[in-house]
């Protein structure tokens, strides 16, 4: 008998979007195949399901493609939400990630790219952080005293940016943020999610992960 078909999720284990989906799809038990992707040789089936080439790409057994993070996250989470993350979204909050944050993040992280000054866009994205530590107060969490979307969608961006200088981030004493994060990577969840998997090529055994 053949199983039922299942979602396929094209995604990088390194890339923080690619992450956070997988976060939203792993706690909705949604099961699907992973196609882990070498992003300088993306795969001709992820190509013709998603023309800009970038990960995430979630496509639906009806070949619905969904291309967007934080679209996958709501999806799966609409589909079954066993800890009410979607109670606990921001996007707001996730928005100012996505956009100024991530853009400082990159020339933080990457100055040789675009010829800033590291330095600069570093404490510009600080401000943000030491905000993220301001809502945590209320809680431990961004949406109160548990995980939710919002924590979800913006973890893996923190973790970016206090990866790029571990030692420097501790001088500026966010305690509370590093509880956060440190409680994050602890978690099954992302232990989960962080699993590593085969690059995929046509012709592949399935690598099918949830329920």
């Amino acid at each position: 008998m053949t199983p039922p078909p299942v979602p396929i999720l094209y995604s990088f284990r390194r890339c923080p979007y690619a992450m956070r989906a997988r976060l939203a799809l792993a706690v909705s038990g949604t099961r699907h195949e992973l196609r882990e992707v070498k992003l300088s040789a993306k795969p001709d089936a992820m190509l013709a399901a998603s023309p800009k080439g970038t990960v995430p790409v979630l496509v639906l057994p009806d070949g619905t493609v969904i291309d967007e993070s934080l679209a996958i996250m709501r999806h799966a989470l609409a589909q079954r939400d066993p800890e009410g993350w979607l109670d606990r979204d921001d996007p707001a909050l996730i928005a100012r990630n996505d956009g100024a944050f991530k853009h400082d993040l990159d020339r933080y992280k990457y100055p040789e790219r675009s010829g800033s000054v590291a330095v600069e866009h570093r404490q510009r994205a600080l401000d943000f952080v030491r905000e993220i530590d301001e809502r945590l107060a209320d809680g431990g969490q961004l949406g109160g005293g548990a995980r939710g979307l919002a924590d979800a969608a913006i973890m893996p961006f923190i973790r970016q940016f206090v990866a790029v200088d571990a030692g420097w981030f501790e001088t500026q004493r966010l305690a509370r943020v590093e509880t956060w994060l440190a409680g994050h990577l602890a978690s099954d969840l992302f232990a989960a999610i962080m699993r590593r998997a085969p690059v995929w090529a046509p012709g592949n055994a399935p690598v099918l992960v949830g329920a």
